[in-house]
């Protein structure tokens, strides 16, 4: 029913940025929060931002916030990720997720393939 294609990870260097994407494939879709987690190997998955349905509200994990910018386009079903001042910590894969507002992922109801987001240091 809902499909959630993640794009844009790759490799960077120390201080570069990316911009994520997350297409959202849908028939119908309800009015969900989308979010970003990240998991690193050998790690639990962690928050990193989540904004709200229309665009109004957003939050951002401690490790985000001054470096990261959660948007989103509802008349393209996409919604971004714009990453700066990347650091080595910030290696992980990038999962785009939708559902309920929160920091858990079990708020969350559909999830994205990953993309591997990968800084040098």
């Amino acid at each position: 029913q809902v499909q959630l294609v993640e794009s844009g990870g790759g490799l960077v260097q120390a201080g570069g940025s990316l911009r994520l994407s997350c297409a959202v494939f849908a028939r119908t879709f309800s009015n969900y929060a989308m979010a970003w987690f990240r998991q690193a190997p050998g790690k639990e998955r962690e928050f990193v931002a989540v904004i709200s349905w229309d665009g109004s509200s957003t939050y951002y994990a401690d490790s985000a916030k001054g470096r990261f910018t959660i948007s989103k386009d509802n008349t393209k079903n996409t919604q971004y990720l714009q990453m700066n001042s990347l650091n080595a910590e910030d290696t992980a894969i990038y999962y785009c997720a939708a559902g309920g507002w929160g920091v858990n992922d079990r708020t969350y109801d559909y999830w994205g393939q990953g993309t591997q987001v990968t800084v040098s240091s």
